[in-house]
């Protein structure tokens, strides 16, 4: 990849640093503003590939085209490759119009195929109530809280995991959609303090305070504090990750960055945020 970029100036500018590549283990992603960069890019590294015996599979590579202002005029270069609005990337859903939500759905998806495989587990009456949560707790959950921290959570996603949270709680004591139980009754039978997600807030708040105490060249915290290349869009702008942490908070980026530079004082306001004594939703 080094010698592939060498009398490269192409890429993305945060915080005046060049992004023109992201990797982890063999999953690459390419970065470029144009498509002529980008299939420059691509052929650069086919070339330098083929020289040490590697080939680009052609069939697995997908190009993501992130273009609100539909400015670009040369994506017709990249008709080779399968050109998708969305794919799966290191487990995670990306999408290019940037948002969570369909991530959120399916990971919800994947954890009630999950609940339901259990299926003989609730219908057990000699499985107590206090065991049931406990799987839920380790063999649900996770599935669906994967990559949670990365989450830009709307008020309609949280509906959402609330009342996927509510749907494993009634599968869990075998109630009925026709019973007329409230959501506040199920929770208090149950003794749920903390809802779902809320536990969704508290990674994100918590991953936040990581990122912040990083060094100031760490490419995560460049992509909060950076300044990223190009201009804003005319009209209301899509909700940032970031402002998922300051609406939390109630304070500017500038004051949340200041107080997750002190983990204890971080760790307490995280603690205020998700401790369980919201329950928004739950009677209905």
């Amino acid at each position: 990849m080094r010698k592939a970029l060498e009398g490269w100036g192409g890429g993305l500018s945060v915080g005046g640093l060049k992004i023109s590549n992201l990797r982890y283990a063999d999953d690459t992603t390419l970065v470029a503003k144009t498509g002529a960069e980008m299939v420059d890019l691509l052929n650069r590294l086919d070339t330098v590939s083929r020289e040490m015996g590697l080939y680009i599979n052609q069939a697995k590579t997908k190009i993501m085209i992130v273009d609100r202002s539909r400015e670009l005029q040369d994506v017709h270069l990249l008709s080779q490759y399968d050109i998708v609005e969305d794919f799966v990337y290191l487990g995670s859903s990306i999408s290019n119009k940037g948002g969570t939500e369909g991530e959120i759905r399916r990971r919800i998806g994947m954890a009630k195929s999950a609940m339901t495989q259990l299926e003989k587990v609730w219908k057990d009456r000699n499985v107590l109530n206090k065991t049931k949560i406990y799987i839920v707790r380790t063999l649900v959950f996770p599935i669906f809280l994967y990559g949670a921290e990365s989450w830009t959570i709307k008020m309609a996603d949280r509906r959402r995991i609330d009342a996927f949270e509510m749907w494993c709680w009634r599968r869990l004591l075998r109630i009925p959609w026709t019973a007329h139980r409230t959501n506040i009754s199920i929770l208090k039978e149950l003794k749920i303090t903390q809802r779902l997600s809320s536990i969704c807030l508290k990674k994100v708040l918590t991953y936040f305070g990581h990122i912040v105490r990083k060094p100031s060249d760490n490419l995560e915290k460049l992509m909060i504090t950076g300044k990223m290349e190009g201009k804003r869009l005319r009209g209301r702008s899509p909700i940032r990750w970031s402002d998922l942490v300051t609406k939390a908070l109630n304070t500017t980026i500038t004051d949340a960055l200041n107080h997750a530079k002190d983990r204890d004082r971080w760790k307490q306001l995280c603690g205020g945020i998700s401790d369980g004594r919201e329950h928004h939703d739950a009677q209905h």
